[in-house]
């Protein structure tokens, strides 16, 4: 191109101009485009030197290609020169429609700025538009598209040395190389869309292989983990379903996984651990309850769930932990039977009589005069409120207590009246002390098993026998009557009396019985000590020869 005359122009070196753009839009990488473009403009614009200096992130501008001198391109590839140094050069010199031409009468104030430049001294021109080694030409090159049609920001410049024809560009060299700085952009920046398309495919390849091999670790910690883990639906109309369960939870139920995936935990747990399962938190709730196996019977496990969701917070499941806890919860339901059980007859102790007891009595009096009683305790009158004993004044909650209470009440009078309540059998056995003394304290040992064992045996399911220390117990009867009470006394004592075998020979103990009767307004250990009395008073009642049959 450089040795026509303009205004004429060979379509071969259109060609090779077409050709060259055409090169700058199919090459591989961003590296390949920025050499192609500095290339082109020695194969097709006719210049002997190009260097495309290159907008970083920072703004500063890089040397990322040059072409036309091997000297030159490993001298100042890879240099940067400032934002600043680079407006000041755009800014000064003739404007060439969208180029900036700087003759060397004027660059030469650039020489010792921070641009990688390249340039040699040279004669003055001999004719007006001789081409002066010290002359500079820029073409900056913009992102397509900017507001109202106009140029978008500045992706780097284009810079030009040394025309072939040793002249400066005239009106269709000027036009050419201003067409290719606009075509180079776009060329640039689609191989820099095609680089970060490139980099996020990789970039998402790399979150891919992570992701399954995050999954098959799961999967295999899921698949193999010592303990039950499971995957429940959250949400929706299967809320709770169970999706997945790993080999160790199907063990431990006796259940196949085809069949796990009928149910939910809701399904499985104890009835009476319905309301634990409930209250447990979706999100890192914790439980222990019982769940039930294949045939019938319950396993004891700590449950522990964590939510799982996906990157885009799509569906939400439910991983829950299972772990066996059954082992701990018999040793501890061993602990806690040792501390409110005797060790030596295996009955509710002491402590447990009176817990029992005292759960069901209130601080509400029902003898007569209570009301009297509790009007000179308080100083003002309090109200009888549908039988409850209730002061307005001391609050809803204690109307609540009383109101969902099932007060405990005793028959009244000597007589038989048909009311049913909770009666309190104290029982002192009669001449324990001398088969101690006679036969052993092993002698002694077996006979209060003996006699607990028959006691046991001649309540009803749900009555209570405890061993209140030494040879006394209570039982605990609800809902009889007078009548109801001395019968049971009377059958407890026949059992008692019957020879118990210890220590290889055969020995007798009597019994007394003390009924009290217990309501609310009393303590346990007035409860206790009324039962106490009358069997004393019983004790006295009969001739020592008949306290014990032998």
């Amino acid at each position: 191109m450089e040795t026509e005359s303009e205004p004429y122009v060979r379509l071969a070196s259109l060609r090779q101009l077409h050709q060259v753009m055409a090169d700058m839009n199919t090459a591989r990488s961003l590296a390949d485009t920025l050499q192609t473009v500095a290339d082109g403009v020695i194969t097709a614009l006719g210049y002997e030197l190009a260097c495309v200096n290159l907008v970083r992130p920072d703004g500063d501008l890089v040397v990322a290609a040059f072409s036309g001198n091997p000297a030159a391109e490993a001298l100042i590839t890879g240099r940067v020169g400032s934002r600043e140094s680079w407006e000041r050069r755009l800014t000064m010199g003739e404007q060439w429609g969208d180029l900036i031409f700087i003759p060397h009468t004027e660059g030469w104030v650039l020489d010792d700025d921070d641009v990688p430049q390249w340039y040699t001294d040279g004669p003055a021109p001999r004719f007006e538009d001789e081409w002066h080694p010290s002359d500079r030409l820029f073409a900056p090159m913009y992102t397509p598209g900017g507001p109202g049609g106009g140029v978008g920001e500045l992706i780097g410049v284009l810079s030009v040395d040394r025309p072939r024809n040793g002249r400066r560009p005239g009106a269709w060299g000027r036009e050419a190389l201003q067409m290719y700085a606009f075509q180079a952009a776009i060329a640039i920046s689609n191989a820099r869309l095609r680089a970060n398309m490139q980099r996020a495919l990789v970039r998402l390849e790399r979150d891919q292989q992570a992701l399954r091999a995050s999954e098959e670790s799961f999967r295999q910690a899921f698949e193999y983990a010592p303990s039950g883990m499971a995957i429940a639906e959250m949400g929706g109309e299967q809320h709770g379903r169970i999706l997945r369960t790993n080999d160790a939870l199907c063990r431990l139920l006796g259940r196949p996984a085809s069949a796990m995936r009928r149910y939910s935990f809701s399904d499985l747990v104890h009835p009476e651990d319905i309301g634990t399962l409930l209250r447990t938190s979706a999100e890192g709730g914790r439980a222990e309850l019982r769940l039930g196996r294949r045939d019938g019977t319950y396993v004891w496990v700590s449950l522990r769930n964590s939510v799982v969701a996906d990157a885009a917070d799509g569906p939400r499941f439910l991983l829950t932990h299972v772990e066996d806890i059954e082992d701990r919860k018999r040793r501890e339901l061993q602990l806690a039977h040792r501390a409110s059980h005797d060790s030596l007859t295996g009955l509710p102790n002491s402590a447990e009589l009176r817990s029992r007891l005292s759960s069901r009595l209130c601080a509400r009096p029902s003898h007569p005069g209570a009301l009297e009683t509790l009007d000179a305790a308080y100083g003002h009158p309090v109200y009888d409120v549908g039988g409850h004993g209730f002061d307005f004044r001391q609050g809803a909650e204690a109307f609540d207590a009383f109101d969902h209470h099932v007060h405990t009440i005793a028959p009244e009078g000597e007589r038989d009246d048909g009311t049913k309540g909770l009666a309190v059998l104290f029982c002192d056995l009669d001449g324990f002390k001398s088969i101690n003394d006679r036969f052993g304290h092993n002698a002694g040992d077996a006979v209060l098993i003996e006699v607990a064992r028959r006691l046991t045996h001649g309540v009803r399911d749900g009555d209570t026998v405890a061993r209140l220390g030494g040879d006394e117990f209570v039982i605990l009867a609800d809902g009889l009557g007078k009548a109801d009470a001395q019968d049971l006394a009377v059958r407890l004592r026949n059992e008692i009396i019957q020879p118990i075998r210890a220590e290889g020979r055969a020995v007798r103990v009597g019994a007394s019985f003390g009924i009290g009767w217990a309501h609310c307004g009393m303590t346990a250990d007035e409860v206790l000590k009324s039962a106490d009395e009358r069997m004393y008073i019983e004790k006295r009642s009969r001739p020592k020869q008949h306290r014990r049959a032998g």
